[in-house]
């Protein structure tokens, strides 16, 4: 993606107007998805030969924004009033929670209010929801903050899509999810000629839709292409506020207990128990560092009757009470 000329793509023209994107850039937001966004945009104006999108970067107090690799941008302007046909985008990262601040809430109420579409990069999700924008609708998130984003906002449904647009709203589940997004829109303003010249460029070889999911499938991620191994995790992760007994796991693919301990010794060394175990006491570390839930809420979303039960089990996993896990997090998110 050098200086050399192109050859232009002829466009499904939408008129001669450029479509404008506000980038709003939380602290400590995510680089790759920001860059992701921004560079599809800028290559589509490439391969057009025509100004077909222009956009600003702005954040509150208008100074400068810091990523969370560390790296500081010079904003255009604070929090400022922005077109009707404008496309408001939040950009989020690391302790998303804390970067949404009343500020901008009050900022992105009015601005949807005024009639400006609305969306969310990888963890700004969590804005829009807070601001009330996402109730009722379809959304998505990056999957490490799913189990936050289900506890505090009921009125959201939440997918596992690799990005979601429904109506005025749309948000990315992170990553490179920034460039499908981007790229449809590019389809849908220009045409899928001008998209699939914008993913060459991008050396992006697969374009993926809303129907895609975030998360590599259950054999993919544990490196096991066994169906019925498969089958189980995924009846695991699916039940982890009432977990199932393993007898009843084992049964419901058509084995007995003990060949379903044999499997899962063979493929990941591990107990269908210790491996249930080590799933929920990873939904309680995400809930703990995430969310502002109470232990106890936090033990019995994750399927612990007792919190003392849960403390033992809790410190054997990660070497740490939950309680001190807890406190650990808001010491590094108070320096």
């Amino acid at each position: 993606m050098g200086d050399a000329a192109v050859q232009t793509i002829d466009i499904q023209s939408t008129g001669d107007k450029p479509r404008r994107f506000v980038f709003v850039l939380l602290d400590q937001f995510t680089l790759l998805c920001f860059a992701c966004a921004v560079e599809s945009l800028r290559i589509a104006n490439r391969m057009s030969g025509k100004p077909l999108y222009e956009w600003s970067i702005i954040g509150e107090g208008g100074d400068t924004a810091c990523c969370s690799a560390g790296t500081a941008f010079r904003l255009d302007s604070d929090f400022v009033e922005v077109g009707r046909d404008d496309t408001v985008v939040l950009c989020g990262g690391i302790d998303v929670a804390n970067a949404t601040t009343k500020k901008l809430l009050n900022w992105v109420r009015r601005e949807a209010r005024r009639g400006a579409k609305m969306g969310g990069l990888c963890t700004a999700g969590y804005s829009l929801a807070k601001a009330g924008l996402l109730d009722g609708k379809r959304a998505t998130i990056h999957w490490e903050n799913q189990d936050s984003f289900v506890e505090e906002f009921e009125d959201v449904t939440l997918t596992k899509s690799v990005f979601v647009v429904d109506g005025s709203t749309f948000t990315t589940a992170g990553g490179t999810a920034s460039i499908d997004l981007m790229l449809k829109f590019i389809a849908d303003d220009h045409g899928e000629t001008l998209a699939s010249a914008v993913a060459d460029q991008l050396i992006y070889t697969t374009i993926r839709t809303d129907q895609d999911t975030q998360r590599l499938s259950v054999p993919t991620r544990i490196g096991v292409r066994h169906p019925k191994l498969s089958a189980v995790i995924q009846m695991m992760e699916a039940n982890i506020e009432e977990p199932i007994s393993p007898s009843i796991l084992a049964k419901d693919v058509g084995m007995s207990t003990r060949q379903l301990e044999r499997l899962f010794r063979r493929y990941l060394n591990r107990s269908p128990k210790r491996y249930y175990m080590e799933l929920r006491l990873q939904k309680a570390r995400n809930l703990l560092m995430q969310t502002d839930m109470s232990v106890i809420n936090v033990a019995l979303a994750c399927g612990f009757a007792s919190p003392s039960h849960f403390s033992k089990c809790y410190r054997a996993q990660y070497d740490t009470t939950p309680y001190r896990e807890r406190g650990a997090q808001a010491a590094r998110l108070s320096v």
